[in-house]
């Protein structure tokens, strides 16, 4: 059974799919645990999955329960 593989996001792509904020304030979202999960690489770059960023949208969501 052919497993499949999750998109893997780059810190800069997420933030332009967050509309565009400042790296800063990603890491101080992440210092607070309140920015999406992210995967650190063997090269110390993150990565955030794209179903991670999702379900962290929909959590953040206006009016979200």
């Amino acid at each position: 059974m052919a497993r499949e593989r999750a998109e893997l996001l780059t810190v800069r792509q997420v933030l332009e799919e967050l509309g565009g904020i400042s790296r800063r304030t990603f890491y101080r979202w992440r210092e607070l645990r309140i920015a999406p999960h992210c995967i650190r690489l063997p090269n110390g770059e993150l990565r955030v999955r794209r179903d991670v960023l999702n379900a962290w949208l929909e959590d953040h969501a206006e009016g979200a329960a």
